[in-house]
């Protein structure tokens, strides 16, 4: 059998209210069918996409609800986190990340990411500073070319230096309780990391926070408007077969229709047709692979973020990043914060996020990579709680040595882990979205980060209209314009009360389902129902 990863709770649910239910693209090609495997970010955002389309979409996902894949902290909106990659890649998710804030509005935390680089570490702040002025240009021209793309505040603030004189004017403020201001953010930063240990300037960048509770949370609420959208969670795939030609192992062949064989919990296994196969299956999309016959190169890696609790933070603060090289002991360290006390923990060392044996590619004789058992157990049932509240008191301590009242901060048995596919051979690679395979009918999502699935639901549609499955020329106004119709029916206060759920459910504080700060009116005012 083939579990699928990620997660969905809508278990066919629809609004019982008609008024709520939303009507589909009139689209005379609407009787084709998809499949698509795994109920993830990528998964579930081309569902929305094509059921948008009045396409009839069968999202299979193994888990009770949609999105619980691996750790997520901010939107990555220009990529700064990573000095590695090139500059076009930072401007591509930039765009990337406008363009999801505005398909998911309510799932964003808007307080600012600040950057700095310790004493330690060989760059310098000034080495970023060419990447940060191109972004800037890079925003303000999506701005002037669409004022709501202004998603991210004014293009002029998009990033701001902070002197270490500054700094130590700033410590001497008190904390704001609702920061309004990029000083008023920056007020805890200058209070509570240890000056001394840090290069200057600092770095604060409008990388907003993204919460996966409330990502998942508007997920199921919009599927759930769509007639023609069927979301099938508690359910395991046991095969994919081509329908119509033999012996079709290889991506020579042609094919037009798969058979899906899934058994819901307690069901018997029960099949559906459809014309074209996409595997949004997360880290588990080589099993699909190998089912389709297709030869790919990827890698899988297993990480893992900690979730805290710090009473002694005075209020609100900003996310913190403090830069070092991937995989060595002086690593990354992240502060992600939540409402109520509650902070995510990423160590970028192999004691803490990432792991020794975590890391692993294909082989020629499999596109699946071959992660160690224990870790594919933690994420199909849990992980044991020892190992994880051991590596959590590390992550506390490792944050404190750059946040010396951190040490206070308690370890809270919850940890955000799962494990990201990288197509390819390089670990570095942050932009990917999406294979596709036109004479299988097939596609496979390959998003590295959640903010490119939206381009790949984009790639994928562009494939159904050049095989005459789909007409969206009378609906592509509709998706430039994100005029997504299930922000016509439901707010913050619809996805709070389901991402509180969720977070419950799966074991978080119903804090975390929380957002620090509200939602910028010039994003909703965007989003106008077809």
């Amino acid at each position: 059998m083939i579990p699928l990863t990620q997660t969905s709770k809508s278990d066919h649910a629809k609004a019982s209210t008609p008024q709520s239910r939303l009507s589909v693209a009139n689209n005379a090609k609407t009787a084709s069918r998809v499949g698509i495997l795994g109920g993830g970010t990528a998964g579930s955002t081309i569902a929305i996409r094509l059921a948008a389309l009045g396409v009839e979409t069968f999202l299979f996902e193994q888990k009770a609800s949609l999105i619980d894949g691996p750790p997520m902290c901010h939107l990555h909106a220009g990529g700064n986190l990573y000095r590695e990659i090139p500059d076009e890649d930072c401007v591509a998710l930039l765009e990337q990340c406008i363009d999801i804030v505005r398909l998911y509005p309510y799932t964003i935390d808007i307080r600012p990411t600040v950057f700095a680089v310790p004493n330690r570490d060989e760059g310098a702040p000034e080495d970023l500073l060419p990447r940060l002025e191109t972004l800037q240009k890079a925003y303000q021209a999506l701005v002037d070319h669409d004022v709501n793309n202004k998603a991210l505040g004014e293009p002029s603030d998009y990033y701001q230096l902070y002197s270490h004189e500054r700094l130590l004017e700033l410590a001497k403020l008190p904390q704001v309780e609702v920061p309004s201001t990029l000083d008023d953010w920056m007020i805890p930063v200058a209070k509570y990391l240890d000056l001394n240990k840090v290069k200057f300037p600092l770095i604060a960048v409008q990388e907003y926070g993204w919460n996966i509770f409330r990502l998942a949370a508007s997920a199921k609420l919009a599927l759930e408007q769509y007639p023609n959208a069927h979301v099938l969670t508690n359910t395991i795939v046991n095969n994919v077969a081509p329908l119509d030609c033999e012996n079709c192992t290889n991506a020579d062949h042609h094919v037009s229709k798969w058979r899906i064989d899934y058994q819901r919990q307690n069901e018997q296994v029960q099949s559906v047709e459809v014309d074209f196969l996409i595997n949004a299956a997360g880290f588990r999309t080589g099993v699909i692979d190998d089912l389709v016959g297709v030869s790919v190169t990827r890698m899988v890696e297993f990480k893992s973020s900690y979730v805290t609790h710090w009473d002694n933070a005075g209020g609100q603060i900003p996310e913190i990043i403090i830069y070092g090289d991937r995989g060595t002991p002086e690593g990354m360290a992240q502060l992600t914060p939540y409402p109520d006390g509650y902070f995510q923990i990423h160590g970028m060392s192999k004691f803490i996020t990432l792991f020794n044996d975590g890391l692993v590619a294909s082989s020629e004789d499999s596109a699946q990579p071959p992660l160690p058992k224990k870790y594919v157990d933690y994420i199909d049932k849990g992980w044991d709680k020892s190992a994880l509240q051991s590596r959590a008191q590390q992550a506390i301590e490792y944050v404190a040595e750059f946040v010396p009242t951190f040490n206070s901060a308690r370890t809270t048995q919850n940890a955000l882990f799962g494990a990201q596919q990288i197509p390819g051979v390089d670990d570095t690679l942050r932009v990917a979205d999406v294979s596709l395979y036109p004479n299988l009918h097939y596609a496979r999502a390959e998003n590295v980060k959640a903010s490119s699935t939206l381009i790949a639901a984009d790639e994928i549609v562009g494939q159904l209209t050049a095989l005459n499955m789909v007409d969206e020329t009378p609906y592509q106004h509709c998706r430039q314009q994100h005029e997504w119709q299930y922000l016509a029916y439901f707010d913050g206060s619809h996805i709070d009360a389901v991402a509180r759920d969720l977070a419950i459910d799966r074991g978080f504080p119903a804090s975390m389902a929380r957002v620090n700060h509200g939602i910028r009116e010039v994003v909703l005012n965007s989003l106008t129902p077809i």
